[in-house]
Parts: structure tokens; sequence; C-alpha cells
């Protein structure tokens, strides 16, 4: 038996999947490594079984749990979660609080909507696959990172000033709709005096 069966559950951040039209399998397995528990919305719920992988929750209407009753023999122990489209992440994230993950991988969520997630942020560790970027939470309001030369998207309410410093000199800046930063390689650090999130290309 691998180490990793002795992994307490709840350790790993689970996999919540809410749609996998821009997601490729190579960019989830590495997440998938730790045997994760794994969340998926019914509307990305046939790429996720193309994949082949475990599922443990599926979200979806009543209506869709009928009719894909044999889900829970195909995928058992799997347990469904009533949601619609609409309230699917609302729903994924209560049950994930309410069995004590603290932790999660957000799979196809437009990084727009991770302004919506403030309260939950305070809560848990998130981070959002958003096509090729990975988005994380900077909470504390003081990042520091090293990066390779590249350009990474800055993420906040629009508006909130935000001072970056690295070797190209200190510039302070508000956030905009999109607001894209050429970065050097080295490390980088940004201060904001409230929530942001930093997007780095992944592919």
């Amino acid at each position: 038996m691998s180490s990793h069966h002795f992994v307490k559950e709840q350790q790993e951040p689970a996999v919540f999947i809410l749609n996998a039209d821009e997601i490729h399998f190579d960019q989830v397995s590495p997440l998938l490594e730790w045997v994760p528990t794994v969340l998926v919305a019914e509307q990305a719920l046939d790429q996720v079984l193309s994949w082949g992988i475990k599922i443990d929750v599926i979200l979806g209407s009543e209506s869709f749990q009928k009719e894909n009753i044999q889900l829970l023999e195909e995928q058992y122990p799997v347990r469904f979660l009533n949601s619609t489209p609409e309230n699917a992440l609302e729903e994924g994230l209560q049950y994930l609080l309410a069995s004590k993950h603290y932790a999660a991988h957000l799979i196809g969520i437009p990084h727009l909507q991770a302004l919506d997630l403030q309260d939950k942020i305070q809560l848990m560790d998130l981070t959002l696959l958003d096509g090729d970027w990975k988005y994380y939470p900077v909470k504390e309001g003081d990042f520091k990172k090293w990066f390779a030369k590249s350009t990474i998207h800055i993420h906040a309410k629009e508006g909130l000033p935000v001072e970056v410093i690295n070797e190209n000199g200190k510039l302070i800046l508000p956030i905009t709709y999109a607001t894209f930063l050429e970065v050097p390689e080295g490390i980088t650090e940004i201060k904001a005096s409230g929530i942001f999130w930093i997007g780095e290309q992944i592919r």
C-alpha cells in the first residue's frame, strides 16, 4: 500500500471542479497526487468522468441526480449534493467547511468571481484555476515572492492602490479591471491595504 493512504483525508486541499471546458487533465493531475476529496459540479461531470478519476461528491439538481442515479454505483462511494449551476460554488464550499476541509483548489472558476470569496478566504486557503492562470489570495496585504521573468496579474477591488517593489524600482498603481504587470527575475514585493489575488500563468 502506498504511503498516501495514511494521509488524514482533510489535510490535503480538496479539488472542486466547477467547469472543465478550458481545463486539461494535465493541469489537474498534480493536484490529485495525494488522493484529495474531489467535488464535481454537474456541468463538468462528463469531462471529468472521461479523465477516469475518482469522484467523492457530485453537485447537481434533483432532476440531474435522478437521471444519473447509476453514478452512485459506478463511482461508489460517491454522494450527491443538491445544487443548481448558480449556487454550486457556495454549496460546495459550505460542504467542505462542514466536513472540516480548510483548503481547496477551485477549478474552472472565472477569476472575476474571486472577489466574491472574500468571506471564505478568511476561513479557508483557496486557489483558483481559470484556464491557463492560477490565482491565490494575499490576505495580509504584504506579499513577497521570487518570480521568473514573467507577467503576473493582480486582481483586487477596483481602485485599490497597490505598491510594487522589485529591481525595476518602486511603483504605486490603482487596480483596474485587468492589472497585468511585467516582473523581472527575482523578488517582487507587493503591498496593499486590502485583500488582493495574484495570478500566474501556468502553461
